[in-house]
């Protein structure tokens, strides 16, 4: 049923506003919504497991040996160890800022209970959420790695520096700075090459943490040892040889780089004992951590669904919006004319201006006056 030219202008007027809708829509989704999207959600639960690598050093120091009344400092060779991170988000958290909260341990998986512990530590550092980059307030962080008596966390506040567990939205192939939680200090993460993990393109960074003294970075006693030279098996026999633990790490970093999530993590690791820092004498601890495959794997899951709602808002719906958007402007203009242009009323039984079939046409009647009325017959019957 064809609609009436009162009826066609006002659905044209409602496309026309409609497509207007549309199109202002898509061009504003990607201004607001992924500006909103393009941070790291505040509802983020995160746990990654490194091991060490088969083949390569792994060496532990066995704590008791120092201390045995007889035979020197002992290494254990091939120590099968794993370092486990659990990381959330804790307050002050809000639209730009979060607070992210990392415990994170060490563990020779050869031993039970705490005699397998090696390291444990809680750092706690508010970060922007689009850069990744501690805030501009101090302290902005802190760091526990000793407890009370009653078990209680005792954090230090440190200022943090540089990125550590995620990086920026939109990463770039430039060197970012990375803050090292032992070292508490923060040096150069350079881009190395673009590749690939499991068919997701990453961006390949690399730190070189140089020789750090721990003792210059926390006082604590195992930082810093007093014992018999034989003790460290150097000579000396029972003379005291003072000795300070350093530190020195190799960090590779796999990043998604529209996401900046960290897809794979591997450190190598080099704690020892030494009168000077350039001459390793008794280590402590080498390995070479790598994340393993089901962290991997749940790392790039996190990121594809980062990716796919930053296409959604970013791309797909825009170019929806705006295809359709369109079409209900055209299609609305084109009622609008349509319905300007009323045809002429049809008269019954025909087209516009066409007589009823059958009738025939009337003839012109002449203007009479008074005079021309008709002539009175008058019948005469003629009597027999």
């Amino acid at each position: 049923m064809a609609l009436s030219a009162g009826t066609r202008r006002t659905v044209a007027c409602l496309l026309v506003g409609l497509g207007a809708l549309l199109i202002v829509a898509a061009l504003m989704i990607p201004i607001y919504t992924v500006g909103k999207l393009a941070k790291t959600p505040l509802d983020i639960e995160i746990t990654t497991i490194a091991t060490n690598q088969p083949g390569e050093d792994s060496l532990v120091l066995d704590a008791k040996s120092l201390t045995a009344p007889e035979g020197s400092a002992k290494v254990d060779t091939n120590v099968p160890l794993v370092s486990q991170r659990f990381l959330t988000v804790e307050d002050p958290a809000d639209a730009d800022e979060m607070t992210v909260q990392a415990g994170q341990t060490l563990r020779r998986i050869d031993k039970q209970g705490d005699t397998g512990l090696l390291t444990a530590t809680i750092d706690r550092v508010t970060i922007d959420r689009k850069t990744g980059m501690p805030v501009d307030k101090e302290p902005n962080g802190s760091i526990a790695v000793t407890t009370t008596k009653e078990g209680e966390n005792i954090a230090d506040p440190v200022q943090h520096t540089g990125l550590q567990y995620r990086f920026p939205i939109g990463t770039e192939k430039k060197s970012y700075p990375y803050f090292d939680l032992n070292a508490r200090k923060t040096s150069d993460a350079n881009f190395v090459e673009e590749t690939e993990i499991n068919n997701m393109r990453v961006y390949h960074f690399q730190q070189s943490v140089p020789a750090t003294s721990l003792w210059d970075v926390v006082q604590a006693p195992t930082n810093r040892l007093s014992l018999p030279a034989a003790k460290w098996g150097v000579e000396g026999g029972e003379t005291p040889v003072t000795m300070t633990r350093f530190y020195t790490n190799t960090r590779d970093i796999w990043v998604e780089p529209k996401t900046g999530t960290v897809i794979k993590g591997s450190e190598q690791i080099h704690l020892y004992y030494a009168r000077s820092a350039d001459k390793p004498e008794v280590t402590a601890l080498k390995s070479h951590l790598v994340f393993d495959e089901n962290t991997i794997e749940s790392q790039i899951a996190v990121a594809k669904e980062n990716i796919d709602k930053l296409s959604l808002y970013g791309r797909i719906m825009p170019i929806v919006f705006g295809i359709l958007g369109v079409i209900a402007l055209i299609v609305g203009v084109f009622l609008g004319i349509r319905g300007g242009s009323a045809p002429a009323p049809a008269r019954p039984g025909g087209r516009p201006g066409q007589r009823p079939s059958g009738s025939a046409p009337k003839r012109a009647t002449p203007n009479r006056g008074a005079d021309d009325a008709p002539t009175e017959q008058i019948r005469i019957t003629k009597q027999p």
